[in-house]
């Protein structure tokens, strides 16, 4: 499962020894795939239109790269080293392409949001994003693990959107100053808040102000607190050492929030980050889960 924030899909588990052997080449192509589709649509100074155009030359590669494809004319590979390793997994492991592409859409979706740079709506609107994003790479790590049933699948979505939500809150003091906004207005506007209030230049506002930056902080870590815990007994389901891999993930995003919460919700003025010294106590606590 993964979610989206500096440093790239940190919550990946490439070349981990929890995950078998025999998945981690499949494994690290997804990887490579969405990271380069990632630094596509966030990376250097190229324009929006550049970007969208990048994005689109990268979907139609890999539609060349999925079974059955033929056209009369096959573009010249620009992404070798991402789309050799992605077809050898797709042919292998039988993956499907439309989760494939609904990350392409959702860079895409990143781009023009940024350069709008207005809040998402709501959260049922922040979710249907992470419904692109984030959750087509939990459903398809459990189609690799063989897990297929509609109850997990269910569970998968809740944790990989609790996931990009988290890294939403714990990087508001990264993406906001680059017009990356997933701040939801119907939230801002209960506690009487703007975005700009979360921006760097008003960190010296009064204590009204700050109170109620906390505030939206709250809210939003608690939902996604919730929402990762309903979808925690998916631990149980997947099996052997992926189900550790699993907790740990789950125990990882829980404990992000934990660190927030330990400096009053005001992640927009400090990004938390868990550290080697955190390992023991997520191994502890993914144990009793």
């Amino acid at each position: 499962m993964l979610g989206r924030s500096v440093g790239h899909y940190e919550n990946f588990p490439v070349a981990s020894w929890l995950c078998p052997a025999a998945l981690r080449p499949a494994v690290a192509a997804i990887y490579h795939f969405a990271r380069t589709a990632d630094d596509i649509a966030d990376e250097g100074d190229a324009t929006s239109g550049e970007r969208l155009a990048e994005l689109a030359a990268y979907r139609a590669e890999l539609v060349q790269c999925l079974p059955g494809v033929v056209t009369a004319e096959v573009p010249a590979a620009r992404w070798p080293r991402v789309f050799g390793p992605l077809a050898l997994a797709i042919r292998r492991h039988a993956i499907p392409a439309g989760h494939l592409h609904d990350l392409i859409s959702a860079f895409e979706q990143d781009v023009r949001h940024t350069e709008t740079a207005h809040p998402y709506a709501d959260m049922a609107e922040l979710l249907a994003y992470c419904r692109l994003s984030a959750n087509p790479v939990g459903r398809l790590l459990l189609h690799l693990y063989g897990v297929r049933d509609p109850v997990a699948l269910a569970q998968s979505d809740q944790i990989c959107s609790a996931l990009q939500l988290i890294n939403f809150w714990q990087d508001l003091s990264v993406d906001l100053p680059r017009r990356r906004c997933y701040l939801p207005a119907d939230v801002l506007q209960r506690h009487g808040a703007r975005v700009a209030d979360f921006l760097p230049a008003a960190d010296a506002g009064s204590g009204a102000s700050i109170t109620r930056q906390q505030a939206v902080v709250a809210e939003l870590c608690g939902y996604a607190r919730g929402l990762m815990q309903q979808g925690a007994p998916l631990v149980h389901r997947v099996p052997g050492r992926a189900g550790w891999e699993l907790r740990l993930v789950v125990q990882g995003g829980l404990a992000v929030l934990d660190r927030i919460a330990a400096i009053e919700h005001r992640s927009w003025q400090t990004r938390v980050k868990l550290d080697r010294g955190t390992v023991p106590g997520l191994a502890w606590r993914a144990l009793w889960m």
